[in-house]
């Protein structure tokens, strides 16, 4: 069974980090495009953040950028996500998805993953 899980969300304050995992079991990650997305209460759903595992090509949405870092261990057969400088308008659940390559640009879109996980939550207090 190909899954995703991940970790790591919690309670910071303004200004704090925290680092999200999503560790994949069932399948290995390489060739496969990996995005973050997080969804808060009555806002629509973003695409944070976006790895290629073949090419390690990133992207950011511009609200994360400078502030998020994408990576993967491949031994652990896991993607991070570094978010620093948080801030309360960062709170959200966050979600990793999957999909073998390629995907095109539109990394950003949720439809086009074809694994997901539960999610993780991250609240950022002001």
């Amino acid at each position: 069974q190909l899954q995703l899980v991940e970790s790591g969300g919690g309670l910071v304050q303004s200004g704090g980090s925290l680092r999200l995992s999503c560790a994949a079991s069932g399948f290995t990650l390489d060739n496969f495009a990996i995005g973050w997305f997080r969804q808060a209460p009555g806002k629509v759903r973003e695409g944070v953040s976006y790895l290629s595992s073949s090419t390690g090509t990133t992207a950011y949405a511009d609200s994360v950028k400078g502030r998020f870092t994408i990576s993967r261990d491949k031994a652990k057969n896991t993607v991070y996500l570094q978010m620093n400088s948080l801030k309360p308008e960062d709170t959200a659940v966050y979600y990793c998805k999957a999909t073998r390559e390629p995907i095109g640009r539109r990394w950003y879109v949720w439809d086009q993953y074809t694994i997901w996980g539960p999610g993780t939550q991250v609240t950022v207090s002001s």
